[in-house]
């Protein structure tokens, strides 16, 4: 009986057991179903998500404007970059004076543009000067014979005289012999009319001789015929101003001495005056005499002087290199006063028409003059041309452009700028020998699935050149890394953990390991100063 219950526990066991073993199969097989129909659905979406875009070239790692349609490596052994479609930098390769900027991106630097054209190129020369006295328009007053100021009659600098106005009187004996020698040789040639012509002769050529004497000593005319009217000598002499104009120098005091050709007085006319220029030596060239001038003052705002520049002076000023030009200018009313500040226009004429573009077009580089011609929406091409004249607003364009295209006149720099900056990040993004970063989502890189390979470390030496703990990185000025075959550069490296940066200041020596966490991300696992002998083997 025992035995015939062990045999019927033993095959319900199994019948249970073959029971679940079949249900466990029969619940299993959908969810295989379901794993094996979800394979098929999802490789095509993979496919398609990991397919390579187009490759258009390699580019120089250095960010030198050479390219290459098959790899190959630059003289220091790096590795060229590819560029994928869409990946394109500011500098099209294909035409490597091109630029391209976004139509966004022009809007946002308000770029503007006009074409090149012709017109006559007309241009005002501008120049510093000051009011001088006309030169030939000053008189001294220089007694020929030594005496003694007895009266002043103009006793003040800045008088104003009038031509023959008594200025002052002088006692001089050799003056009053003179006038004696004079009545006494009048008085003999009256008497010696009627005796005989030969003594009569002699005493009026003696007369004569006295009289030119007096003449020579600038005495009057008035002066000189009242003598020889009344023959009587005065003791006093009085000399007069020879113009009309001010007195701008007065030496005379009364009682005082003086000698033969001392200045006692200068009197200068003001009705005409000079205003003297200093026009710069690149200008001087365009200025020629008979050119009108207008001429401003600061004394006078809003008022202004037409004037003619009659002389071109034949010496430069080596200090600042200028040279002086004379332009004369009425001055009736006595405004213009010697020594006020000036500032001269001379407006030049204008030729026949040349092509010219406006001035702000122009990026000079010293070497050599460089414009942004629009070759499309966003498209602008630097073209090197040859400048001739400049007008106000205008440049002379000899060649290098024709007419009727369109030149960037405003922002032309910030779009040289953006150029050059995209140019230096092309140069630097997606290679590590040239400091690079990782590549952004959406590349080729992070496109185009890699096998998984080790991560391999390798070791290097370096100083801090920055340390930047918001954004996880270090820049080291590194030596050589033989591993990679780089050469000494300064690179910006990521870390794998923030607290690696601790303690690390610019211009510290270090040792440190690396490796590529993904192509072109180059991450420091490991750094010590070079000081820590615990870690100089790293």
């Amino acid at each position: 009986m025992k035995t015939t219950n062990t045999i019927l526990g033993v095959l319900l066991l199994a019948a249970v057991g073959v029971g679940s073993y079949m249900l466990g199969i029969r619940s299993r097989a959908p969810a295989v179903a379901v794993a094996s129909a979800a394979v098929p659905a999802s490789g095509p979406a993979n496919a398609a998500t990991v397919a390579p875009r187009k490759l258009l070239y390699y580019r120089n790692p250095m960010g030198l404007p050479d390219t290459s349609p098959t790899p190959k490596k630059d003289p220091m052994g790096m590795d060229y970059i590819p560029v994928y479609e869409g990946e394109e930098p500011a500098s099209d390769p294909g035409s490597p004076n091109l630029v391209r900027i976004s139509t966004e991106k022009v809007q946002k630097l308000g770029v503007r543009t006009e074409a090149a054209a012709l017109r006559p190129l007309g241009r005002t020369v501008r120049a510093s000067g000051r009011v001088e006295p006309d030169e030939r328009r000053i008189s001294m007053i220089s007694p020929k014979f030594e005496g003694y100021v007895e009266r002043l009659h103009v006793n003040a600098t800045g008088q104003p005289v009038a031509k023959g106005q008594p200025l002052f009187e002088v006692y001089s004996p050799e003056l009053v012999s003179a006038q004696r020698e004079y009545a006494i040789a009048v008085q003999g040639a009256q008497a010696m009319k009627e005796a005989g012509s030969e003594s009569a002769s002699g005493m009026k050529q003696l007369a004569e001789s006295a009289l030119a004497r007096l003449r020579n000593w600038d005495l009057s005319a008035d002066d000189v015929a009242a003598l020889a009217k009344s023959g009587e000598v005065r003791r006093t002499v009085t000399l007069r101003s020879p113009v009309s104009g001010v007195v701008t120098e007065k030496k005379a005091f009364q009682g005082m001495r003086f000698m033969p050709g001392e200045a006692l007085y200068q009197v200068t006319d003001l009705s005409s005056v000079w205003v003297v220029a200093d026009v710069f030596e690149q200008d001087i060239g365009l200025v020629k005499a008979g050119t009108k001038a207008t001429v401003t003052l600061p004394a006078y705002p809003g008022q202004s002087f037409n004037g003619t520049i009659t002389y071109v002076y034949p010496t430069l000023k080596a200090e600042t290199r200028t040279v002086p030009v004379r332009i004369e200018l009425a001055n009736t009313k006595q405004l213009l006063k010697p020594a006020m500040f000036a500032q001269v226009d001379v407006q030049l004429g204008a030729g026949a028409n040349v092509l010219t573009v406006p001035d702000s077009a122009v990026i000079d580089s010293g070497k050599r003059q460089i414009v942004l011609v629009q070759r499309g929406e966003g498209r602008f091409e630097p073209r090197e041309i040859r400048t001739g004249a400049r007008g106000d607003n205008h440049v002379e364009v000899l060649d290098g452009l024709k007419a009727g295209e369109e030149v960037v006149v405003a922002a032309n720099f910030l779009i040289d700028a953006e150029s050059n900056l995209k140019a230096a990040i092309g140069g630097l993004g997606g290679h590590a020998g040239h400091g690079g970063a990782a590549p952004a989502a959406g590349t080729a890189s992070a496109a185009t699935p890699t096998p998984a390979k080790q991560a391999v470390g390798h070791q290097g030496a370096g100083s801090v050149e920055s340390v930047d703990a918001k954004a996880g990185t270090l820049t080291l000025n590194h030596e050589a890394i033989a591993s990679l075959k780089w050469p000494a550069m300064t690179m910006e490296f990521a870390v794998a953990n923030p607290s690696l940066l601790a303690g690390l200041k610019p211009g510290s020596t270090v040792n440190f390991e690396f490796v590529e966490r993904q192509p072109g991300e180059w991450v420091i696992t490991r750094v010590t100063p070079k000081a820590n002998p615990a870690h100089s083997g790293h």
